[in-house]
């Protein structure tokens, strides 16, 4: 029986839009946060949701050799990625979780600073990598991934994500800086 909700497979973006909760005003007045685990939740539309992805990064132009998560959500869905691509997976950590030697880079919040780690063998020189999360916003993890990998050689063939908030400008910074970005569904406004 087909899904009332999904009748274009062409409007995949509008299916999986469908499926991401909005919660207002969490964790802080004024933010509407963009839920994805009803994604998850639903094995059909996490098999769209994947199967989305597998699809673009068969193609031989970008098909990576290793696919790299951003803690934590970007660990769902890469590793479940990489599996489909017959690829390893490796994950970018939040400071201080990783038990090997490491590398790490720190990026600016809207209040603070973060880091992010990732172990100095998880890639070579010449791997061809995918960085992964589930949304972009002010672009600041994906772009000290990008970084991190960078560090050892690697080749970062493209970030993903399923969200983009646009007008928080991450994307555009992402970009700018020469990463070429694919996202599944664009929240203008946020």
């Amino acid at each position: 029986m087909a899904d009332p909700q999904w009748t274009d497979p062409m409007d995949t973006s509008d299916y999986l839009k469908s499926h991401i909760r909005t919660v207002p005003d969490w964790p802080a007045p004024g933010v509407q946060f963009r839920d994805i685990t009803p994604l998850l939740q639903d094995p059909k539309v996490f098999r769209v949701l994947i199967d989305t992805f597998v699809h673009r990064y068969m193609a031989p132009e970008l098909r990576p050799t290793v696919v790299a998560g951003l803690d934590a959500r970007g660990f769902i869905i890469g590793s479940v990625l990489a599996y489909e691509l017959g690829v390893g997976f490796v994950p970018i950590r939040k400071k201080g979780k990783l038990p090997f030697t490491t590398v790490e880079e720190t990026y600016e919040l809207e209040y603070g600073s973060a880091t992010v780690e990732l172990h100095t063998d998880a890639v070579r020189a010449g791997d061809r990598v995918l960085l992964i999360d589930d949304l972009i916003a002010t672009g600041g993890t994906m772009m000290a991934g990008c970084k991190l990998l960078e560090k050892l050689g690697a080749e970062v063939l493209e970030g993903a994500a399923i969200v983009d908030l646009p007008e928080l400008g991450g994307s555009e910074k992402l970009r700018d800086s020469g990463l070429a970005l694919f996202t599944l569904v664009d929240y203008a406004g946020h």
